[in-house]
């Protein structure tokens, strides 16, 4: 398994330090500019992207990152919870700063690691159905679960990590 580069788009990439010491390759952008102008010449794996970068704010990158290439994720580091509507539309997380490194640390290792791995085994749970489906039973028989009770399993498999995790994180009591 290679090293994930993430693409840290901040005023002072130097505060984004512990993701390399924690082996992610860092590639920094001091403005929005300069950040697009990386994103379109080498691959990533993911993006740190602070909000407030002067001329071009955090979500005005982030939507022509999505246009671009709509799966890789996006993390927004912002000063506080209050942004305008729609900032957050590009955007895979949010973390404030006040939420500490080791939050976002764990923000951006549940976006590379966690969340692909749930994605592949939603889709091998939608194969494995209609493989394993009965001869001669239709697909809205009995055997059915009935669709709210299917679109509550999937919104339960969306859940990153349980509140008392998050907490351990914030604390600094897990680290990765």
């Amino acid at each position: 398994m290679g090293t994930n580069s993430i693409l840290c788009i901040h005023r002072n990439p130097v505060q984004l330090r512990l993701l390399k010491e924690n082996g992610y390759e860092l590639v920094t952008a001091r403005n929005g500019h300069d950040g697009l102008r990386l994103f379109m010449s080498r691959p990533v794996d993911a993006i740190v992207l602070e909000y407030h970068l002067g001329l071009l704010d955090g979500s005005v990158i982030a939507a022509r990152i999505k246009q671009v290439r709509p799966t890789v994720p996006i993390v927004m580091l912002t000063d506080h919870l209050e942004v305008p509507d729609g900032a957050l539309n590009s955007v895979d997380a949010f973390v404030t700063k006040s939420a500490g490194v080791h939050f976002l640390m764990a923000t951006v290792h549940f976006l590379l690691s966690v969340r692909p791995a749930r994605s592949r085994k939603k889709s091998l749970v939608g194969q494995t159905t209609v493989h394993l489906r009965h001869p001669g039973r239709k697909r809205g028989g009995a055997a059915a679960l009935p669709a709210n009770a299917a679109r509550a399993a999937m919104h339960e498999m969306d859940v990153p990590l349980s509140p008392g995790v998050w907490r351990s994180i914030l604390n600094g009591k897990i680290q990765f």
